[in-house]
C-alpha cells in the first residue's frame, strides 16, 4: 500500500521522498522553510554573482541559458535580461518536437537574444528513445541528458563560463558558483543532476550499430576542458522565489503560447507542451511510482494554499496515470514510428515496468485494466 504525505498528496515512492514522524513529507518542509530565506539578501548575492561574470568589454556572452522555449525557460530569459546580461541562449532540441514547442522557441528567440539550436541525429535519437525506453523505462533519456551535456560543451566550445539553471530540484544550494572556492563544474556534479539514471553513455556504444561517434551531444565535457573555462553554473531559483504559475504569466505576458486544452495527463494547459513523448515518460512514472504529472502539479498548488487536500485529491483520482493514447494532438502509434515500436509491444514493456504492488489484479495475479487500458490504483490515500 501506498503511504502518503498528510499535507500534500505525494506518495512515498517518489524517489528521494521522505515521510517524518508527523506524516509531512520533504518537499512540503522544504518549502515550509522559504518563509525564512531572506529573498533580498539572495538576490543581492545573485548581482555580486552575476557581476563576476558580466563582460565590460562586451567581446563575449556573459552566460549561456539553457532553453526549451516552455514557460519557465522564457522566465529565465525575461529575468535574465531585466538583469542586464548578455546571453547566449541554448537549445537541445526535443525527441518529438511539437508544432506549439516550434512556436514558443522561436517566440524565445525574439525577446532579443542570441540563440543556438543543437538538433541531434534522429535516427540515433530514436534508437536511444528506444533503448531507453525498453532498459530503463524511461522514452526521455537522451532528451534528459542533452539538456545537461549540450548547454555545458556550448560553454566549452563558446569559452562562456557562467551557465544559469532554472529551477533547482532538490532546493538546497544554489550551485557552484556560490561557492566561495572549487567553483568549477564536474563530471560528478553533471551526473548527480544530469538525469542518467544509472545507465552510462559509454553503456551505449555497440547497441543497434552505435558508435562513439554518434554519442557526441550526450556526453560531457572532460574535467580539464571544464576547468579550463572555468564552466560554473548556478540555480535562478535558488536566487528568486519559483512558482511555475507565476513564471508562466510573465512569459505568456512576453509571448509564450499555451495548449487549447488541459495538457493529457496533466492539470494543467501551460507545461510540458514541447515533446510529444512527454506523456509516455509521465505515464511510467506512473506505473513505477503510482503518481504521475496531475499529482506533480496538484502537491505544487496544493502546497502555495491555491487546492485544498481534497481537491487535489479528487483531481488526481480523475486525471493521473491514463494510458497515453495521445499526447498534443498526435496518437501513441503515431509517436512510437519512429522506434520501430507497435501499441502492442508498448503494453508489453509498459508491463515490464509496472510495480504490481501499488496496482489491482485479478485472483490469477494479472493486472486489472478498465475499457481504456488504464490501471486501478489500490490506494490514492492514506487508509
Amino acid at each position: 500500500m501506498l503511504r502518503y504525505c498528510k499535507r500534500c498528496v505525494m506518495p512515498d515512492t517518489k524517489p528521494d521522498l521522505l515521510i517524518d514522524d508527523e506524516g509531512v513529507c520533504n518537499a512540503c518542509r522544504s518549502f515550509e522553510r522559504r518563509k525564512e530565506v531572506d529573498w533580498d539578501a539572495r538576490y543581492r548575492e545573485l548581482l555580486e554573482i552575476l557581476d563576476r561574470y558580466r563582460r565590460a568589454d562586451g567581446g563575449n556572452w556573459d552566460c549561456i541559458v539553457p532553453v526549451s522555449g516552455g514557460k519557465d525557460s522564457t522566465y529565465q530569459v525575461v529575468r535574465i535580461l531585466q538583469l542586464g546580461m548578455n546571453p547566449l541562449c541554448v537549445t537541445s532540441t526535443t525527441c518529438d518536437l511539437s508544432a506549439l514547442g516550434r512556436t514558443n522557441i522561436e517566440n524565445l528567440r525574439h525577446l532579443g537574444v542570441d540563440h543556438i539550436e543543437m538538433s541531434p541525429n534522429p535516427l540515433i535519437r530514436a534508437k536511444l528513445n528506444r533503448i531507453g525506453l525498453t532498459q530503463v523505462g524511461d522514452i526521455s533519456w537522451p532528451e534528459h541528458v542533452g539538456i545537461f551535456t549540450i548547454p555545458v560543451r556550448a560553454a566549452v566550445e563558446f569559452e562562456v563560463p557562467l551557465i544559469v539553471w532554472g529551477e533547482n530540484s532538490q532546493n538546497e544550494y544554489g550551485g557552484p558558483a556560490a561557492a566561495a572556492e572549487n567553483n568549477v563544474l564536474n563530471r560528478r556534479w553533471l551526473e548527480e543532476f544530469g538525469g542518467l539514471l544509472g545507465m552510462r553513455v559509454s553503456d551505449l556504444e555497440g547497441q543497434e550499430g552505435i558508435r562513439r561517434q554518434h554519442l557526441i551531444p550526450y556526453t560531457y565535457p572532460s574535467d580539464a576542458e571544464l576547468a579550463r573555462v572555468g564552466v560554473t553554473g548556478l540555480f535562478l531559483g535558488h536566487y528568486l522565489p519559483w512558482d511555475g504559475l507565476s513564471n508562466m504569466l510573465i512569459a505568456q505576458a512576453n509571448g509564450f503560447r499555451t495548449y487549447d486544452r488541459t495538457v493529457e495527463g496533466s492539470l494543467v494547459n501551460y507545461e510540458n507542451l514541447d515533446n510529444h513523448q512527454t506523456g509516455i515518460h509521465d505515464y511510467f512514472k506512473f506505473l513505477k511510482f503510482g503518481f504521475g504529472r496531475a499529482t506533480d502539479l496538484a502537491c505544487l498548488h496544493i502546497r502555495r494554499g491555491r487546492l485544498t487536500r481534497q481537491d487535489g485529491l479528487d483531481a488526481v483520482r480523475r486525471l493521473d496515470g491514463k494510458f497515453p493514447w495521445e499526447y498534443l494532438g498526435k496518437t501513441l502509434a503515431e509517436i512510437l514510428r519512429p522506434l520501430g515500436m507497435s501499441v502492442e509491444e508498448f503494453q508489453r514493456v509498459c508491463d515490464k515496468f509496472t510495480n504490481r504492488k501499488i496496482f489491482k489484479r485479478d485472483s490469477a495475479g494479472a493486472l486489472v485494466r478498465d475499457g481504456w487500458g488504464n490501471l486501478v490504483k489500490l490506494n490514492y490515500d492514506n487508509p
